[in-house]
């Protein structure tokens, strides 16, 4: 089972890479034959494109110019009614292309007493007819094909429409405008317009064949379908209007490059049948027109798909023919492997005294079984060596957990601390980084009215650090109950922990005394976090002395300083555990969020603000690891009664 298990993995990796081999280049093959396809496509229907162009401009440009011609002519205000009608019937008689032309004045324009005067000369069954537009009913230069050219100041293409009662056929108009002038002064006097029929249009798109099923489609300026294979959306839809019906962003956003004059091309379900098309849309030289041919991305890559197939068969047909060579082989090569194999359970089971095959080969077999022995014998030392490590791991453990017991031992928990005395109210917590730590806390009465508090915060971390504290805590208390100033306890305790200190550890400490009759508090601080002062309404921090932390050289001397508590005010002592806290994007919790914090604190009890700053910071942490020790205490003044 092993054996065969290792040969199928042999036999995996081979034609794992075999394989990964292949389809990358059968992968490289087809997307390489598939852009040079694509390409080919993009340019045939990029030149059918500019053919239809080119026709339309040859067929429409004409049309232009005739109508051009008209509206010069017009300037002239010479021309009588006769000779206006005349030129505008022989221009439809001379241009195939043209359904009819209209002349249309200004009101009063061309006859001061007359408000219309528009000669329409227009192709029907019998020849060329001649009429005039205008009347209550039809008050022409309210109309598009009138207001558009006078408003822009230059010819226009109108919006194909369906002329229902005349040459009954889609139609567009050409409308130029042109002026005439007074003293000097140019001003508009009417519209030149050509008619076009688009019969002609649909049999020229229609006879466009695109690979067996592609189509084009032309848009008006404003997206409007002028062709279209589907006859329902014909001078009855625009593209954004379909876009719409069909919730359709991507057809909206086309339809707006198409009508902003845009090239493009790209791949999309088109909406006849909703199969994936390759689409090219392009602009035409004639009235923002906008062309697009759509042609099934299937026909278009049929040869790329079809030698793909074909060369996708003959690679699962080697590659099995590869596999059933590879596990026949790989079953040969790890049968030396199979005795090796079973020993190795053995050992791994835990008989360390299972006899290795012997093997006489010189290979990677033979030397796989030599480290096997040497691993045997390995173990066999190491299992040795671990009951050991165990052991004394376990006792260092032990040690560890007594020193931590013995270590907060040394500290006042017990609350309420001094419940004789309501003249303040007392409360800390002390939170270790490690099994033993180096922060410390304490306070005790020096007499009957002197209450002395204390904290601070020992370099390093572990055994070494608590010892420090240990001792520090101890002096503190000896020198500061001796009933001297808080700075000459500070500089007898600096002197002790500098002497013979090799190792250059200090400790940072804040050191008061309160008296519980008035409020008066007397203070030191070596190098330690300034407290944070609740006074009323107001959080801020006592003034920082910059004096020398503690320990680190002897001789230092430090400064007494003196405040006065009012009943309600709280003193919030604290290490610096609290504002270098991290959360895990690494922020700090800062000595500005610390105000913060205190300043939106319950303040009538000093359990309160204790418990509040380590909610706080425990949130802020947010499951981060714990860096530095976390100490609070907090001192509110209620006044003697």
């Amino acid at each position: 089972m092993i054996k065969s298990s290792l040969a199928l993995k042999l036999a995996t990796l081979v034609l794992g890479f075999s394989t990964l081999i292949l389809g990358a280049v059968l992968a490289n093959s087809y997307f390489f034959s598939r852009t040079v396809i694509v390409e080919q496509a993009e340019k045939y229907s990029r030149t059918r494109g500019r053919e239809v162009a080119n026709k339309l401009a040859s067929l429409l440009k004409p049309v232009e110019q005739a109508a051009q011609n008209i509206a010069l002519a017009m300037e002239n205000p010479a021309l009588t009614s006769n000779e206006i009608r005349s030129l505008g019937r022989r221009v439809v008689e001379g241009n195939g292309d043209m359904f009819g032309m209209a002349i249309a004045f200004a009101p009063y324009e061309f006859n001061y007493d007359k408000l219309y005067f528009a000669p329409y000369s227009y192709r029907n069954n019998d020849g060329i007819k001649t009429t005039h537009l205008g009347s209550s009913d039809y008050r022409y230069f309210y109309m598009s094909w009138y207001q558009l050219p006078k408003e822009l100041g230059r010819p226009v293409w109108t919006e194909p429409y369906f002329d229902s009662g005349g040459s009954d056929a889609l139609m567009t108009t050409y409308s130029v405008p042109f002026y005439r002038y007074e003293k000097g002064e140019k001003y508009f006097a009417g519209v030149v317009t050509a008619d076009v029929t688009l019969d002609w249009l649909e049999e020229m798109i229609s006879a466009i064949k695109l690979y067996d099923t592609g189509y084009a489609v032309v848009v008006s300026q404003q997206g409007a379908y002028i062709y279209h294979p589907l006859q329902r959306l014909v001078a009855n839809e625009t593209v954004f209007s379909l876009a719409e019906g069909l919730e359709d962003q991507e057809l909206w956003d086309i339809g707006r490059d198409m009508i902003e004059g845009y090239t493009g091309f790209l791949k999309r379900r088109n909406v006849r049948d909703g199969t994936y098309s390759f689409l090219l849309y392009m602009p035409l030289p004639v009235g923002g027109w906008s062309l697009a041919f759509l042609f099934p991305t299937e026909e278009v890559l049929k040869e790329a798909n079809q030698l793909t197939r074909n060369t996708l068969s003959i690679g699962i047909v080697g590659f099995f023919l590869l596999m059933v060579a590879v596990i026949l082989i790989a079953n040969r090569l790890t049968r030396p492997v199979r005795d090796l194999s079973i020993a190795a359970m053995e050992i791994a089971s835990g008989n360390l005294s299972v006899v290795l095959p012997e093997t006489r080969s010189r290979d990677e077999v033979g030397k796989l079984s030599e480290s096997f022995r040497d691993m045997q014998q390995s173990l066999k030392e190491f299992i040795v060596n671990l009951e050991r490590t165990t052991i004394h791991k376990e006792r260092i453990e032990s040690e560890l957990r007594i020193a931590r017991e013995i270590q907060m031992g040394l500290l006042p928990k017990l609350f309420p601390a001094f419940p004789n005395h309501d003249e303040f109210d007392i409360f800390a917590s002390l939170e270790s980084a490690k099994e033993v730590g180096g922060d410390l806390y304490d306070f005790f009465f020096i007499d009957d009215h002197h209450f002395c508090f204390l904290i601070g915060d020992v370099s390093g971390k572990g055994v070494p650090a608590a010892f420090l504290m240990a001792v520090t805590k101890t002096l503190i208390k000896v020198v500061a109950e001796q009933g001297v100033e808080p700075n000459v306890v500070l500089e007898k305790v600096n002197n002790d922990l500098a002497e013979d200190n090799e190792s250059c550890m200090f400790v940072t400490l804040f050191l008061a005394v309160l008296d519980i009759r008035n409020g008066k508090v007397t203070y030191s601080s070596a190098g330690h976090n300034p407290p944070a002062l609740m006074a009323g309404n107001k959080v801020s921090f006592l003034e920082s002395l910059n004096e020398p932390i503690a320990g680190a050289m002897p001789d230092m001397t430090y400064t007494t300083q003196h405040m006065t508590l009012s009943p309600g005010d709280t003193l919030f002592l604290y290490t610096d555990g609290i504002t270098e806290a991290m959360n895990n994007d690494l922020e700090l919790y800062s000595e500005e969020r610390l105000l913060r914090v205190l300043q939106g604190t319950d303040k009538g009890k000093a359990m309160d603000i204790v418990v509040g700053v380590n909610a706080s910071v425990s949130e802020f942490a947010a499951g981060a690891e714990q860096s530095d020790d976390i100490t609070m205490l907090a001192l509110t003044y209620v006044g003697s009664k």
